[in-house]
C-alpha cells in the first residue's frame, strides 16, 4: 500500500514537470514584434538589441531573435536591418491651426516665390481681404535679404499682407497693412518692439517682437476650420519621427480647443502644453497647473518670455551687439515684474518654462529664478530655460547647476541661424551659440527640441554632433556630443520635462511603445545622411501610425 501511494506521487510529480515544461514552451501571446533589425533603446547603457515585443501599448520584452519564439504576435514586423529608436519627444515645439487666408512659407527660397504665394492667395480670397504667412528666412532665400513692404505691395496691392519670419519673432506687412496699423515714418516703436525704418526714414514693412500689431486686424477664423487644420499639422509631425510635443505656444484659451481634437481624433503625438503667463487671477480660475491630464494631452510649464529673439535682434544681451552701438536687446518686462511672475507661478505649483535667448536674459532669469528658490524651496521643481542660445557667465552655470534648472536646448539653431549669429555678434560669442557640451559637463539637465527653426529632429542631431551651419562651417567644435547621447537627449531626456521619463523617452520594458524607424543607422552612419533620411515608419502605443510612401 505504501508502495503504491508513492509510485502514485512520482506519477504525479512526473505529469506536472511534463506539464510545466510544456506550459513554459507555450509562446505567450503580444500583440506586435519587431525584429531582425537594430532597436537602439536609448537607455542609460545605450544598449542595442535586435527585437521587441509589445502588448496593451507597451513593451514587454527587448532582446535578440529568440522572442520570435517566446512569443507569438498578432502582428510580425520584419525590419530589414533597420533601425528603430524610440520616438522623437520635441520638448519645445509651436503647432497650430491655420486659416484660408494661410501662406505656408516654409520651404520658399527666393522673394520672388514668396510674391508668386502671396499673389495667388489674394487672388483665390478676392480684393480687400487679409493674406497671412508664416516660415520666411532670409538666410533661406536666394537674394539674402529680408521681404519688405515693396516686394509685398508688388504681390498683392489691393489686398493686407502680414507674413511672419520663421521663428515668430518678427513680420513684415505691405503698405495696406501698415495703413490698417497706423504705422509711419513718425511712430514711434511700440512696447517691447521695434519698427525698422530704410535710409529715407520711412517704414520698410518689419515690425520685430510686436506681431501682434498687423495680426490682431486679421479675420477671425471658423474654430472648426482651426480645429480640422490643427489636426492634419499633428499628425504631419509622425513623417518626422515625432511622437511627442510640449507645444510650447499654449494659452488658457487654446487648451479646451486642444480638448476637442484629442477627444475627436484617436492618432496623434501625445502633448504637453505650456501655457503663457498672464495674471495670477486668470491662471488661479484655469484650475489647473503643470501635470493635470493623461498620456495623450496634459498641461505642461506656465511660460513666461524674459526677453525676445535673435532673428530680430531682441534677445538680451550682456554686452551689445556688433556694428549696433549700444543695443542689447529688450527685456519684456521689468526685472521686478520677472520676479513677481515668477514667485507667483512658483507658489502656486507650476513649473516654469522661461523663454531666454541672449546671456543676459539668461543670467538674470537665472539669478531671480535663485532668489525665488531661496524663499520658498521646491524639491525637484524642474524649472527650465527654453532656448539658451548664449554662453552665460561662470556664475550663472555654477548657479544652474546648483538649483538645478534645466535647459530645452534647440542644436538645430546652429544650423539654421547661423546667418543670424554671424550678422549680430562677434565670432566669440558666435562660435559658443547654443552650447550643449559644456552645461552638459557641468552636470545641467539638458534635452532637445526643435522650436520651428525647423521642427524637425534630423536637423537638430546633425547639429548637435556636427555643430555645422547651413554653410557648412564648424560653430564651436567644443560643444559637439555624440550621436547616441544627442538621440537620448531626444528620447529619454526630453520625457522627462513632463514628469514622464518612467512611461517614455526609451525602448525598454514597461515603456510605451512609442517607436521610430528609420532607413539608416544613425549610429553609424554620416550625419550628413540624416539631413535627407526619411523616417520609414513610426508608431505610437504599437500602433503603426505612419509609414513612409513606397519608392517607385
Amino acid at each position: 500500500m505504501l508502495l503504491r501511494f508513492r509510485h502514485s506521487l512520482w506519477l504525479a510529480g512526473t505529469l506536472a514537470a511534463c506539464a510545466g515544461t510544456v506550459l513554459a514552451q507555450t509562446p505567450a501571446p503580444v500583440d506586435l514584434i519587431l525584429h531582425n533589425g537594430h532597436v537602439f533603446t536609448a537607455n542609460e547603457q545605450f544598449r542595442v538589441a535586435q527585437a521587441l515585443a509589445v502588448r496593451d501599448g507597451r513593451i514587454v520584452a527587448v532582446g535578440g531573435p529568440e522572442l520570435l519564439k517566446q512569443y507569438t504576435a498578432k502582428q510580425t514586423i520584419d525590419l530589414k536591418g533597420q533601425t528603430a529608436l524610440p520616438g522623437f519627444i520635441d520638448a519645445h515645439i509651436h503647432i497650430r491651426g491655420q486659416a484660408r487666408h494661410y501662406v505656408d512659407l516654409t520651404e520658399v527660397k527666393s522673394i520672388q516665390e514668396i510674391r508668386t504665394l502671396v499673389t495667388a492667395k489674394a487672388k483665390e480670397l478676392g480684393k480687400g481681404q487679409w493674406v497671412s504667412g508664416y516660415g520666411w528666412s532670409e538666410d533661406a532665400v536666394e537674394e539674402k535679404r529680408k521681404p519688405n513692404r515693396r516686394d509685398l505691395d508688388q504681390a498683392a496691392p489691393e489686398n493686407p499682407v502680414v507674413l511672419t519670419r520663421a521663428g515668430g519673432h518678427s513680420s513684415v506687412g505691405n503698405s495696406l497693412a501698415l495703413s490698417t496699423a497706423k504705422i509711419t515714418r513718425a511712430t514711434p516703436d511700440p512696447d517691447r518692439g521695434t519698427i525698422e525704418h530704410d535710409d529715407q526714414g520711412e517704414p520698410t514693412g518689419i515690425v520685430r517682437e510686436r506681431n501682434d500689431v498687423f495680426n490682431k486686424f486679421l479675420p477671425r477664423a471658423d474654430a472648426a476650420e482651426l480645429r480640422a487644420s490643427l489636426k492634419k499639422n499633428l499628425q504631419a509631425l509622425f513623417a518626422k519621427g515625432i511622437t511627442s510635443i510640449v507645444d510650447a505656444g499654449g494659452s488658457m484659451d487654446l487648451w479646451p480647443e486642444w480638448q476637442k481634437v484629442y477627444a475627436e481624433t484617436p492618432d496623434l503625438p501625445r502633448a504637453a502644453m505650456q501655457i503663457r503667463w498672464g495674471l495670477a487671477e486668470d491662471i488661479k480660475r484655469f484650475g489647473k497647473k503643470t501635470g493635470d491630464g493623461d498620456d495623450r494631452l496634459r498641461v505642461g510649464a506656465i511660460k513666461i518670455f524674459v526677453d525676445g529673439g535673435f532673428t530680430g535682434p531682441a534677445a538680451y544681451t550682456i554686452a551689445p551687439y556688433k556694428n549696433q552701438g549700444d543695443y542689447r536687446g529688450k527685456l519684456t518686462m521689468s526685472e521686478a515684474a520677472l520676479l513677481n511672475a515668477f514667485r507667483q507661478a512658483h507658489a502656486m505649483g507650476w513649473q516654469l518654462g522661461l523663454h531666454t535667448i541672449g546671456d543676459g536674459a539668461i543670467e538674470l532669469a537665472v539669478n531671480l529664478l535663485h532668489q525665488v528658490l531661496q524663499e520658498a524651496p521646491r524639491a525637484d521643481h524642474r524649472h527650465y530655460l527654453n532656448h539658451f542660445s548664449m554662453t552665460p557667465p561662470e556664475a550663472t552655470y555654477a548657479r544652474m547647476a546648483a538649483d538645478q534648472i534645466w535647459i530645452a536646448q534647440q542644436p538645430n539653431f546652429t544650423y539654421t541661424l547661423e546667418g543670424r549669429y554671424a550678422d549680430y555678434l562677434d565670432d566669440a560669442r558666435a562660435q559658443l551659440n547654443n552650447p550643449v557640451a559644456t552645461p552638459i559637463k557641468k552636470g545641467i539637465f539638458v534635452g532637445f527640441s526643435s522650436d520651428i527653426l525647423p521642427i524637425g529632429p534630423m536637423y537638430g542631431l546633425y547639429a548637435a554632433v556636427t555643430r555645422k551651419g547651413m554653410s557648412g562651417k564648424v560653430w564651436g567644435e567644443g560643444e559637439r556630443i555624440s550621436m547616441p547621447d544627442a538621440i537620448a537627449r531626444y528620447t529619454r531626456y526630453a520625457a522627462a520635462f513632463t514628469r514622464e521619463e518612467k512611461t517614455k523617452g526609451t525602448l525598454e520594458v514597461g515603456k510605451l511603445a512609442d517607436i521610430v524607424v528609420l532607413p539608416v543607422n544613425p549610429l553609424t552612419v554620416a550625419p550628413e545622411k540624416l539631413l535627407t533620411t526619411p523616417v520609414a515608419m513610426t508608431l505610437v502605443g504599437g500602433k503603426v501610425v505612419y509609414r513612409a510612401p513606397e519608392r517607385r
